[in-house]
This record gives structure tokens, C-alpha cells and sequence, in this order.
């Protein structure tokens, strides 16, 4: 009986928990989780004061982002802007006449500083090895060659993964039904890790080019893998049993797989030189990891403290989680399946 007791309290803990977790996710704003890609700027010096500019804008909401590099005002376009549709986002091609070179000027992402998203930008000097920045909405300028900026880079692709799975409010969703489903540390461990391997799996696969998941119907089936922990959620209420509930971990890797097809998509959307590619999918899978690990660590520290204080939480609160994850889940399926349908 005690341990049936302690059980509920944990539960109960854990639950609340999830509470304050769902309302720091849904804060922002749901309607638009998993579009925040991030922007690439290229630029190669083709010859001394000359340069090829690539430039990648993402999209929001099916919209090409109202962002802009601003180059010094000597600089100057050549060629008319060529511009295709590219994924998720929209590539822009043109070349840049700049008399006095890049070395030492600034360089700002125009309208950065009113998104959550990030920008890499890469630069390729003829007479340099090249640099790469990670610029956000709190620095929005880089300074080409200026000291201690271009360490960045590398650790760049570790702060991508990292955000990429923190601003990702589906994956963390689906993270939170396995944490509502699994009380068993043990169970719960492993379940983490087969989710973790899976999806480790699909972002160097389609990183390396070597399967691809058409972004739409890709989308919709990660909203269905949160839609469908939902009545399982509600048969561990009831004391009901399944193969998911007996089994969480085997769930975790199937809908993994599918998670990291869309973990892909915020390294993918950065036109990686082939070179660099095997770190930045280290770095940036390693970011991945960390955020996931640093939520699950929240959830359980927070469970703890709760279990300690033995505070005792009305049902509503108890049970609002799962109809969360449920809710979301059916709600991003159809929206997303609409979309897909041309709606």
C-alpha cells in the first residue's frame, strides 16, 4: 500500500511538473511549432573586392521571412537577385562588388532581431581560411575577422541542436507523453535512449543526403506520434495496460525515427560544405542531445521538489497534461494533414 501511495505521489509530481513545463512551451506560440529554421549567408570571394552571395531565407507560415543582409554602404549588388524555392526556405543568388574587401567590416542581418530564429553565415576570402558566424535576434552583427567572433562557428552547429530541440514544441511534446506514460526510472531510461538512438540515426541519414521526408507529410506524421500518446496517457490513468505501456521504449524508437527526419531539417536548411559536414552533424546532433537531456533533467528535478513539498494539486491540474499532448497532437495532425491537402 505505501508503495502504491508513493507511486501516486510521483505520479502526481511528475504531473505538475509537466504543468509548468507545457505553459513555458506553449507561451510563445503553437500554431507555428517546428518552422523556426534556420537563415544561411554565404559568400565567396571570387576575386579581390568581388563575391558570390548565397543567400537562404527561411520560411514562416508558408511566407519567406522579412529578413535581409546589410552589407557597408560601398558595397554594391552586380547582377540581378535570382531567387528559387528550396525546401523550406527560399535561395537568393546575386554577386557583390565591395572596392575596400570584407575584412574588417560589418555585416547585419536586417529584421533578425524581431524573430527566434538564427542566421549562419559563412565567408570564404581567398587569401583566409574561412569563417563562420552564428547570429541571432540579441546579435544580429557579425564583424568579419574581428577576434574571437569566428570561434563561434564550430560551436555554432552545438548551440543549432540545442535550440533546435528546445524551440521545437512538438519533439518536446512527444518527450513529455513518453515522461506521462513511463514512472519506472529504469523503464524510463531506457525508453529516453532508444528515442535518442533513433533519431540519431534519421538526422545523419538525411544529413548525408542519403534518404530524404518530404517536409508536409513528415510534419503531419510527427503530430500524429504526439496524437497517438494520448489514449495512452489515459489507459495509465485507468490502470489499463498495452503494448506501449508494457513496451515504451519499442514506441519511442519507431516515432523516433520520424523525429529525426525532422531534426534534420534545421541542419539541412544551412547549405553545409561537404567538408564540414561530419562535424557539424556531430556538434549539431550533440546540441540535439544536450536540450533533450536538459529538459528531461527540468521535468524530473521539478518532480522531486514537488514530491518533497507534498503538495496536493487539485485533478484538473493533475490531468490537464495528457489532455494537452492529446489536444496538441490532433490539432497539429489536422492542421497539418489540411495543409498537405492543399487546404
Amino acid at each position: 500500500m505505501a508503495g502504491q501511495v508513493a507511486a501516486r505521489h510521483r505520479a502526481r509530481a511528475r504531473t505538475l511538473s509537466i504543468v509548468i513545463a507545457l505553459g513555458a512551451l506553449l507561451a510563445p506560440v503553437v500554431a507555428t511549432a517546428h518552422e523556426l529554421d534556420p537563415g544561411f549567408l554565404e559568400l565567396r570571394e571570387t576575386t579581390p573586392g568581388e563575391y558570390s552571395v548565397l543567400w537562404k531565407v527561411p520560411l514562416k507560415a508558408g511566407r519567406r521571412m522579412s529578413l535581409d543582409p546589410v552589407f557597408p554602404t560601398e558595397c554594391s549588388a552586380t547582377t540581378p537577385v535570382s531567387s528559387r524555392p528550396s525546401g523550406r526556405g527560399v535561395m537568393e543568388r546575386w554577386r557583390l562588388e565591395c572596392p575596400s574587401g570584407l575584412a574588417g567590416a560589418s555585416i547585419t542581418i536586417g529584421g533578425l532581431e524581431r524573430t527566434y530564429t538564427d542566421v549562419m553565415i559563412r565567408i570564404e576570402l581567398t587569401e583566409a581560411e574561412p569563417l563562420t558566424y552564428l547570429v541571432g535576434s540579441t546579435n544580429p552583427t557579425v564583424v568579419v575577422g574581428a577576434e574571437g567572433q569566428a570561434s563561434q562557428g564550430a560551436l555554432g552547429y552545438l548551440w543549432l541542436g540545442f535550440e533546435h530541440i528546445l524551440l521545437g514544441i512538438d519533439h518536446l511534446l512527444f518527450v513529455l507523453g513518453l515522461l506521462l506514460i513511463v514512472q519506472n526510472p529504469w523503464t524510463l531510461l531506457n525508453t529516453v535512449t532508444a528515442f535518442t538512438v533513433a533519431h540519431s540515426i534519421t538526422l545523419a541519414i538525411a544529413t548525408l543526403g542519403w534518404a530524404s521526408a518530404p517536409a508536409a507529410p513528415l510534419n503531419a506524421a510527427i503530430a500524429l506520434s504526439i496524437l497517438f500518446l494520448g489514449p495512452e496517457i489515459v489507459r495509465v490513468w485507468r490502470g489499463e495496460t498495452s503494448f506501449t505501456i508494457r513496451h515504451p521504449w519499442v514506441v519511442a524508437f519507431a516515432f523516433g525515427l520520424l523525429h529525426g527526419f525532422g531534426f534534420a531539417s534545421g541542419l539541412s536548411t544551412v547549405g553545409l560544405p561537404q567538408a564540414e559536414i561530419p562535424l557539424a552533424l556531430l556538434l549539431f546532433n550533440l546540441g540535439v542531445e544536450a536540450g533533450q537531456l536538459f529538459f528531461v533533467l527540468l521535468i524530473l528535478a521539478l518532480e522531486r521538489a514537488f514530491r518533497v513539498l507534498e503538495i496536493h494539486w487539485p485533478r484538473w491540474a493533475e490531468m490537464f497534461p495528457g489532455y494537452a499532448v492529446g489536444s496538441l497532437g490532433a490539432f497539429w495532425f489536422i492542421q497539418r494533414t489540411w495543409m498537405l491537402l492543399g487546404g
